[in-house]
């Protein structure tokens, strides 16, 4: 079954969120944990959550993505932006523990001229700090497009920062689509290229979600604008191509493009049509 969502605004509770997924044909979703551009969180609604679980199990919800907020930087210079991430990071795993199975996605982090080395060393120490054996949520390390000093835009960073995690049972891997052609990857092109490097440095078995964006840019700008789909420089064949591709058509795919909740309903329309049960795609 095509697994599909967008990102929703969690500002009304996961029930909530739950019922506009179903409204505009989705069946999972991805919000935010707290505001993106800063650290408050709500308290935890557990009458909400017990809700959404019931509604999930009726209606067949696949499980759901947090996202971490965007001031999140595990490798930042300064030592109080660093424990700024580790505490938040360590509370919204805790609070995703009443969702079992749910999953939790971050950008790396940026090293702010300390070097990439440095970078992969400061986040592959947070995690080791907060991963505990027995954890039910599992924590996805986010394709980065290479802006600035940004971690994560090759294969082999992502590899770096799991091969120094103790608890690496847990990491996964998002793969968006706009950074990583925005990091040079041909996935328009050679697909199976750019996945068969991925098996060979991280592994398909690590790869549990897609972020499915086109994006406004050429492959390689390490720019990462998103682009709504079949509006950018991946384009609607290629995007058709991701979703059926054998090695991804069974992930949960999440829109992050740049669009009002009936812009996702037309997108999911969309993509559902070009969607082919069994890896059967004539596109």
């Amino acid at each position: 079954m095509f697994k599909i969502g967008c990102h929703l605004s969690a500002s009304k509770g996961y029930l909530a969120m739950g019922k506009q997924a179903q409204k505009i044909g989705a069946n999972t979703f991805q919000f935010f944990t707290r505001n993106p551009r800063g650290g408050a969180a709500k308290a935890l609604d557990l009458d909400d959550i017990t809700a959404y679980r019931a509604f999930a199990e009726e209606h067949g919800f696949f499980p759901i993505l947090a996202h971490a907020p965007y001031t999140l930087n595990a490798c930042s210079a300064d030592k109080r932006i660093r424990e700024f991430a580790r505490n938040t990071m360590a509370d919204d795993l805790a609070r995703l523990e009443n969702i079992p199975g749910s999953s939790y996605n971050f950008h790396p982090g940026s090293h702010v001229g300390q070097g990439t080395e440095k970078g992969i060393e400061l986040i592959s120490d947070m995690l080791n700090a907060i991963l505990k054996p027995g954890q039910k949520t599992t924590v996805m390390l986010e394709t980065m497009a290479g802006k600035g000093s940004e971690v994560g835009k090759s294969f082999e960073e992502l590899r770096a920062i799991i091969d120094r995690v103790e608890q690496s049972q847990l990491l996964g891997v998002c793969l968006d689509t706009c950074h990583v052609s925005d990091a040079g990857y041909d996935i328009v092109g050679n697909l199976d290229g750019v996945l068969a490097e991925f098996d060979r440095i991280i592994g398909l078995k690590r790869l549990k979600a897609v972020h499915l964006n086109d994006s406004m840019n050429p492959r390689g700008s390490h720019k990462d604008r998103h682009q709504k789909i079949g509006h950018g420089y991946i384009g609607l064949e290629a995007i058709g191509r991701i979703i059926n591709h054998p090695a991804l058509q069974n992930l949960p795919f999440y829109l992050e493009t740049p669009n009002d909740i009936d812009g996702y309903a037309g997108e999911i329309a969309l993509l559902k049509s070009l969607y082919h049960e069994n890896g059967n795609s004539q596109v």
